[in-house]
Order: structure tokens, then sequence, then C-alpha cells
């Protein structure tokens, strides 16, 4: 019967002549004789060679490698656009700020004003969640893909609240991890199956924006400047197209740069300030995000008209 099937399949006219990778890797394992030679790294196949793959010569290929995986995978999940969601790590959640302040309480004062600058910032936590949560559950759906994705680096705080207001709409939603010294794992809200880990910031942070239809950007360290900062510059200099980039926490960003200075420094231009939007509340960004695409009469498909 095998037989038989071997030979329809040799016939078959849109059939591949050569066998598939897999395929080989298996004839592969069972062919191979125990000797010296087969022993030796150098007759590993090459794609299956981890020592080969990660030397310094192959950088180019793991780029590479690591552009494709989450796009093909993205575009077979039939994602077609995200909302991009940025912030700090460390801004706790609503429900854990008093236990925080309670264990600030005998830190030195330095230390406790710290945590009390945090906790300030936990509503901001709260703005996340509702606007993943109202995100999703709009359920846009355009040439047979789904838009506005929710898309995090998959850490905790913000990044959790992000994933988490998708979780609780019954959507999915993508965490771009990254590998750092110190250990880190998705939040628990992440879809599995849309959940990355990246070696290289600058791949993580193209897949940020290779979907992005708007970006959200909450208060945040390092990180979050890059990643905001970054945006900012390619659709300045017009490498990417205008995007709604809703910037929550005016109190907290005029504090911690000074815009306006930049833009009277001639640094910049004042119509550079343009460039995104200041929120305080996931209903006010919704709006703008709405606004900017038109979306205010939208119903997904299927729906009865209001």
């Amino acid at each position: 019967m095998a037989d038989e099937e071997t030979k329809k399949s040799e016939r078959d006219l849109a059939d591949r002549k050569f066998y598939p990778a897999d395929q080989e890797a298996a004839f592969s394992d069972r062919a191979s004789p125990d000797t010296p030679q087969t022993r030796h790294p150098a007759y590993r196949l090459a794609f299956r060679d981890t020592d080969f793959l990660l030397r310094d010569e192959l950088r180019p290929v793991r780029f590479q490698l690591e552009l494709l995986k989450p796009e093909m995978l993205l575009d077979e999940a039939g994602v077609g656009s995200t909302l991009v969601m940025y912030g700090s790590a460390r801004i706790p959640p609503p429900e854990s700020v008093a236990e925080a302040m309670e264990g600030a309480a005998k830190l030195p004062e330095a230390e406790r004003r710290v945590v009390e600058n945090l906790a300030k910032k936990a509503k901001y936590y709260g703005e996340a969640y509702k606007l993943a949560k109202l995100a999703s559950e709009k359920s846009i759906i355009e040439d047979g893909k789904r838009q506005f994705v929710i898309c995090s680096g998959g850490g905790p705080s913000i990044m959790e609240a992000a994933n988490k207001g998708a979780s609780d709409a019954g959507a999915e939603s993508i965490g771009l991890n990254i590998v750092l010294p110190h250990e880190q794992a998705p939040n628990s809200y992440v879809t599995p199956y849309l959940s990355f880990q990246f070696h290289y910031f600058a791949l993580r942070k193209m897949h940020f924006l290779l979907r992005a239809k708007a970006v959200a950007v909450f208060p945040g360290g390092f990180g979050t400047f890059d990643e905001f900062f970054e945006l900012l510059t390619l659709i300045q200099t017009g490498k990417m197209k205008p995007m709604p980039i809703l910037l929550f926490g005016k109190d907290f960003w005029n504090r911690v740069v000074d815009f306006e200075a930049l833009a009277d420094e001639g640094t910049i231009n004042h119509k550079d300030l343009e460039l995104f939007r200041w929120c305080e509340t996931a209903e006010e960004a919704w709006e703008k995000i709405a606004g900017f695409y038109q979306l205010e009469d939208y119903a997904p498909p299927g729906s009865e008209p209001a």
C-alpha cells in the first residue's frame, strides 16, 4: 500500500520533487551509522546544528530568522493590525497599592518616595486594561483579518494590563518578550501561540511597528523612552506613515521631558509636538483612534445596524 502511495505521489504533477527539510532530517537520523565521522559536529545538518547557528558569522541569518518567525506566525493567525501598548514594568496594579504602601512605611525617605510615586501611577494600569478591553470588544475585521489586536512587550505591569484587558474581553493578544540577563517570563494573559521571544531589541521593536495602526504610550523608563522616541523619529522623518500616538500621563511626561524646550531650542519643530496626542483615559484614547480611522459607525460583520 505504501509503495502504491509513493508511486502515486511520484506521478502527481503538483507534487514537489525535493523532500521537505523535516523529512530529510528524519532520513538523516534513520540512515546514519554510528561512526567517528557521523558523531562529529561537522556532520550535522547545518539547520540542526545549534552551535553553528550561534556563531558570530551567522548573526545575519539569526536576524532573518527573528524577522521571519513572528511575521509568518502572525500572518497565519490572521492578525491584520495591532494596537501597541508601551509602558513601565514597575507600576503596580491598583489592588496592590495598599500592600506596597504598607511595605514602604519603614523604608528610608528616598526609597519610600519612589514607592509612593509608582503607586500614584497605578491608575494607568487600570487605563491600559480598559483601553485593551475596549479595543478588543470592538472585534474589528477587515479583509478577513483581525484589526487592532492588542500587542504588548509581554511582561508585567502596564504590559500585563494590556494583555489582561484583551483576555477579559475574550480576545487573543500578542506578547513580544526579550531575553534578559535576569529571569523573566511572559505574563499569563498573553495568548500562548502569539507569545514570542526575541534576542535582538532591534527586531523586537521592528515587530512592534510592522502591524501597528495605533500606539498607546504610558509612563515608563528607558525601554519605553527608546520605543516611543524611535516611533516619533520614524514618523517625523517620513520613514513611517502617521498614526495615532496616544501619550498617557501629561504630568509625568512634562516632568521628565521638556518637549517645549526642545522645540524652543530649534532641535525639533513646534509642529513635531503634534505627532502625539495627550490622553488620560481609555475612552479618550479610543475616541482619537476611532476619529483618525473614521470608525465611529463601525459594526462587526453579521451585526444588526443600529
